[in-house]
């Protein structure tokens, strides 16, 4: 249970997870009798198996030189821990670069929220904007997204900018000048138009994980296996407006 807070407006809300991350997870087994594998924690100058009250955590300043910082001297920095997602702006959506968009949460009311929540909810909409606040999540401080989605809000922690690697220094990069050739551009733009369709999220499947989950359950049914032949690569395509014009051409034959 928190509060939104806008203005001198506060909005009881709950926060619920939006998405479900499924991902398919293995232990580390011994290969002569299935017994799980442990990691104990080594010290690497005398080999000896450390418990965890000798343990703290260490920031490298040089190579094998670290200063020590104590789990107390950690929580005196942490921001003060409340319940508020405190609003500071509204901007346009679409000033901002997806890359900096994290882990979606549902935004729901809380007890008595209801009317001042759809109070933010429809001025969001018919003014177009979404909010742009901070909330301490697990002792730290984050930036986050609120936008109205479909008939509640949805928040969405981000990264802050020193947080996003800039493009520029990537060598594959360079050497990206110059004037393209009209005709290749032409027929890019046309094969482009040709594959663009409506966005349906229903229509990607994660076919890897789902290929696991059946393997793992053939393999526990004994049944025997038959693994695939290693995918194809694609082919080179040096002459790029012939490889241009033989998918536009397959594009419009299928």
């Amino acid at each position: 249970m928190g509060t939104l807070s806008f203005g001198l407006v506060s909005v009881p809300v709950k926060l619920y997870s939006a998405v479900t991350r499924k991902t398919v997870h293995f232990h580390q087994i011994h290969t002569l009798d299935n017994g799980r594998i442990h990691q104990k924690h080594v010290c690497s100058l005398d080999g000896e198996e450390i418990p965890l009250s000798e343990i703290v955590k260490g920031y490298e300043i040089a190579p094998d030189r670290y200063v020590p910082v104590e789990a107390s001297e950690l929580a005196a920095l942490e921001p003060l821990f409340t319940r508020t997602i405190q609003v500071e702006d509204f901007v346009a959506l679409e000033e901002i670069d997806p890359i900096y968009f994290d882990h979606p949460y549902h935004v729901v009311p809380g007890p008595g929220g209801a009317h001042p929540y759809r109070l933010l909810l429809n001025a969001m909409k018919d003014t177009g904007k979404i909010a742009i606040g901070r909330i301490v999540m697990r002792s730290k401080e984050r930036l986050v997204a609120i936008r109205p989605r479909e008939n509640a809000l949805l928040m969405l922690t981000m990264s802050y900018a020193d947080e996003v690697n800039p493009t520029t220094g990537l060598r594959e990069l360079e050497g990206l000048e110059g004037e393209l050739d009209e005709q290749e551009l032409d027929v890019a733009r046309r094969l482009v138009a040709s594959i663009a369709e409506p966005f349906d999220i229903d229509k990607y499947q994660d076919t890897f994980r789902e290929a696991v989950l059946d393997l793992i359950d053939r393999k526990a049914a004994g049944e025997p296996l038959q693994l695939g032949a290693e995918p194809e690569r694609p082919p080179d395509s040096p002459d790029v407006m012939k490889a241009l014009e033989a998918s536009l051409e397959q594009v419009s034959s299928s």
